[in-house]
């Protein structure tokens, strides 16, 4: 039976917060920025020296990606979510609810997860996060009506916990590296190999042997097939990331950046409540921090001339840069949001936040046309720079489109979609406009 009761609807448009949908879409123009080389380039997301190129332009666009956006759109993405949630379960303790507002938010993060699988295997993108984002909010429900320094220490604990499992990964990593370094030496004298050098001799060979020439060419077809081709090719790559990136790094990166945004906005500082000086310390002090441990892990990286131990080495001071590069990003988007300019960009990046399921869903059905052979078969064809043309057109697609559609409904069709599924009722959709 359907839950008509009109206290557990979906949130009316009134009662939006428009700091959060102004932050909502700049971050989902942002994430486009960091996803755009999956979508079109082969292992080369973190790695430029695999594929789209490395040197000028392409170079240059690594290094401004690398420094500014690397982990902190898709730290903010899973902050607002954390935020959004929290938005939910608190309407509801209101309204007291009880357990159909349980129902209601595991019931929005079940559609959700399958929203996520039907989004990587069926948009053929193995980086989607939905997927994850309903896992971890399943976590989030205990710990909403935590006070916001338990939130903080919480969400440090786990950035400690990720970032000391990076440093042992780093380290196991120089001791492969050595075990290679002795069964050359040892192949070379013609000696027998033990079995733990052995196997690190043939895990390097696959390693190489995936950055090959051949193998990128390999990838780049299967890319190329034909819809139901390229999803069987796509498959075993989601299935990878869906079993193996929740165990090892989801509950580190975004369960801690979830439970981080509760804290913020119970402080009341993603609202854009704060005065503009506490914005510009954050801006100041979030940027000097996140920027100066970029920059040394960028050019270390450079320095060392893309070595695949660089990239670990970097790891460990990974979420220190990130979550104060967020910051920073915080802190400059609630004083543009204070701020009276450019009142005709707040609206359309806002409104590109208030559709952002569906807008980010967009990127992906775009990608899938322009990149795989579904459509224009132009997957490993750009260079890294390149790329940035599909992201500049997409953004100005969606912020001519996101305001038309909302100037006549209510909801992003995926939005409403969500909702209604959600609640068990039918949202109003369409905006009734007064007789002229």
């Amino acid at each position: 039976m359907e839950n008509q009761n009109p206290s557990l609807s979906p949130i009316k448009t009134n009662e939006r917060i428009a700091s959060l949908d102004l932050m909502r879409g700049f971050v989902l123009c942002g994430i486009l920025i960091m996803n755009i080389t999956g979508f079109g380039l082969a292992h080369a997301y973190s790695d430029p020296t695999v594929a789209g190129g490395y040197e000028g332009w392409n170079l240059y666009t690594w290094i401004a990606t690398n420094m500014f956006f690397e982990g902190t759109m898709r730290g903010l993405f899973s902050l607002l979510f954390g935020v959004g949630m929290f938005i939910l379960l608190d309407r509801m303790d209101k309204r007291q609810a009880g357990i159909k507002g349980a129902d209601i938010y595991f019931r929005r993060l079940t559609w959700l997860l399958l929203f996520g699988v039907l989004h990587a295997y069926l948009l053929i993108w193995a980086g989607e996060i939905l997927f994850n984002y309903a896992l971890m909010g399943f976590l989030v429900y205990s710990f909403r009506n935590l006070a916001s320094k338990t939130l903080v220490i919480i969400a440090f604990v786990l950035f400690s916990i990720g970032s000391l499992w990076n440093y042992l990964e780093y380290k196991g990593k120089v001791d492969f590296l050595d075990k290679v370094e002795q069964a050359k030496v040892l192949t070379a004298e013609g000696k027998e190999l033990n079995r733990e050098i052995k196997d690190a001799k043939e895990e390097w060979e696959k390693i190489e042997d995936d950055r090959s020439p051949e193998s990128i060419a390999f990838f780049n077809e299967g890319m190329r097939k034909g819809y139901f081709g390229v999803v069987a090719f796509n498959a075993p790559e989601v299935f990878e990331w869906k079993t193996y990136g929740p165990y090892r790094y989801d509950l580190w990166d975004i369960l801690s950046m979830m439970l981080l945004g509760i804290a913020l906005f119970k402080w009341n500082i993603l609202t854009g409540d704060k005065p503009i000086r506490f914005y510009l310390i954050m801006v100041l002090i979030g940027y000097a921090v996140g920027m100066t441990v970029n920059y040394f892990e960028t050019f270390h990286i450079i320095n060392n001339n893309f070595s695949y131990i660089s990239f670990y080495e970097t790891n460990t001071t990974y979420d220190l840069g990130r979550v104060a590069m967020s910051f920073g990003h915080i802190g400059m988007i609630m004083i543009f949001s204070k701020l009276p300019i450019l009142r005709w960009l707040k609206y359309a990046i806002s409104c590109v936040g208030k559709m952002a399921l569906t807008n980010y869903l967009m990127h992906s059905f775009i990608c899938m046309f322009i990149f795989t052979g579904v459509g224009f078969g132009m997957f490993g064809h750009l260079q890294r720079f390149e790329l940035f043309y599909v992201v500049f057109s997409i953004w100005i697609l969606q912020l001519i489109l996101s305001p038309i559609w909302l100037n006549y409904y209510h909801y992003g069709p995926v939005e409403w979609l969500w909702r209604r599924l959600s609640y068990l009722q039918k949202p109003s959709f369409r905006k009734i406009k007064p007789n002229a």
